[in-house]
């Protein structure tokens, strides 16, 4: 009998994984098999961060294989030149793999698929697994997508989810394939100290303690920086540990406000990828331009530096880009904060930004990364393009206390709440005894340039 195999990508788990419970039936055995991917690394994706965690996600996989009899085959090289390879070593048939959907996976399945039927085989792609609901599936009257959150929304919520497939208690895996260290083990230089594990193992614990004590308040408490009450499940389900079909159908079960808005975070998920396929220019390009003359790395690289570095002082940012770099992760309330403040109030290309998030962040993607963005900066499907948040009004709101702030900037430790995001209204010999930096600009003056630059005032 034809031995398959399964080509894994963005989704390294066992637990609701269509594609090899589909070789599985009527197979003696299967090749589950993963391509350290050069044209993934040629394009600047394989970031140190990312390719740590990949490796705990790989040796996890390989791990939870054995356990079934099998075992994780893994290539590196040219993905379509590697899967060939195997194909012939074990004259299989077919090659399952889940669907991708930005402009560099479609163009990689696409050649895939064309390599396959050279030799006489077949490659099965598999919907629904690294979204709850695929790009194209539900669609206006008038476009390909949907432009605004709230009609997708509405739609997405009606679609009857496929059932989640069980993990295969036997995985058997033929002899004959060779295959290269499971972990890389070569992911040196700048490693975020606080990255956290990588496997579906380590994903499933966090769900299960997050069931328990965080999914019932996540509506009420998700935006609250220093409780840190958001469920930080975004890497498992960048690299597909986690299911995003099965936390939907475990949120609905469980029921309730907290559930409902966790749910929403997940279709918020697949709006992006469904712009995305829809656009797949706008990993670069404005969704919506505004005829903005950002500044540049050559115009404002000291601005850029202090706002990579932390040190811009407004404090609620400098928070975040320092949780970044010491996580690899960033609460979702501070991604927007920061975002605003380097595109709105300092004028700066939001691809710079983006650039810098995805050479830090465990989670970072093109669809999640790039159209977040887009949405801060006003180029994108925000319906309020030209809003700005303002740091020290949001840090008031969002960590009144400061706890956020002085967790990752310990110099403003000694301050009164009252002053913790507005440190430079100390007096003189107070403020040089920090060692923390005066704002780079004025808010004031850095919101009437945004407004002068989108032709809102003189």
């Amino acid at each position: 009998m034809p031995v398959p195999v399964v080509l894994f990508t963005a989704d390294l788990r066992l637990t609701d994984h269509p594609p090899l419970r589909a070789a599985l039936e009527g197979a003696d055995a299967v090749v589950p098999l993963f391509v350290r991917d050069r044209a993934v690394e040629a394009a600047g994706f394989a970031a140190p961060n990312r390719r740590a965690y990949l490796d705990g996600c790989l040796a996890d996989l390989d791990a939870e294989l054995r356990e079934r009899g099998g075992r994780l085959v893994v290539r590196s090289g040219d993905l379509v030149q590697e899967v060939c390879r195997v194909v012939t070593e074990v004259d299989a048939g077919e090659v399952h793999m889940s669907a991708g959907h930005s402009r560099f996976a479609a163009r990689r399945e696409e050649s895939l698929r064309s390599a396959l039927e050279g030799l006489g085989r077949r490659l099965v792609v598999h919907d629904a697994v690294t979204v709850a609901v695929p790009p194209g599936l539900v669609t206006p009257a008038s476009s390909d997508h949907f432009a605004v959150f709230t009609p997708y929304f509405r739609h997405w919520a009606q679609v009857r989810l496929r059932p989640v497939v069980p993990a295969p208690r036997r995985v058997p895996v033929p002899d004959g394939p060779k295959g290269g260290p499971v972990t890389a083990g070569d992911a040196t230089g700048d490693v975020s100290p606080g990255l956290p594990p990588g496997g579906e193992r380590a994903a499933r614990r966090q769900v299960t303690g997050y069931w328990r004590g965080g999914l019932d308040g996540y509506d009420t408490a998700h935006d609250d920086m220093a409780a840190d009450a958001t469920s930080r499940f975004s890497a498992a389900l960048h690299f597909g540990t986690l299911s995003p079909v099965e936390l939907v159908h475990r949120a609905r079960e469980h029921g309730g406000p907290g559930a409902d808005a966790f749910v929403r975070q997940l279709a918020w998920r697949d709006f992006h990828r469904q712009v995305l396929a829809a656009r797949p220019e706008c990993a670069h390009a404005d969704y919506r331009g505004k005829n903005d003359r950002w500044r540049t790395e050559r115009t404002a690289g000291d601005d850029i530096d202090a706002w990579r570095e932390g040190r811009t002082g407004y404090p609620v940012v400098d928070a975040g880009m320092r949780q970044l770099r010491a996580e690899g992760w960033m609460h979702n309330r501070a991604r927007l904060l920061t975002a605003s403040f380097l595109t709105k109030t300092l004028y700066v290309d939001w691809r710079i930004g983006a650039a810098h998030f995805l050479r830090w962040l465990v989670d970072g993607d093109v669809a999640n990364n790039q159209l977040n963005w887009q949405w801060m900066a006003g180029t994108g499907t925000d319906t309020r393009p030209n809003r700005v948040l303002n740091p020290v009004a949001q840090g008031r709101k969002y960590d009144p206390e400061g706890a956020y702030v002085t967790r990752w900037v310990p110099e403003l430790a000694g301050l009164p709440a009252r002053l913790v995001h507005e440190p430079w209204k100390l007096p003189d010999a107070d403020r040089e005894a920090l060692d923390y930096p005066a704002p780079v600009v004025d808010l004031s003056s850095g919101l009437a340039r945004f407004r002068r630059a989108r032709g809102k005032q003189p």
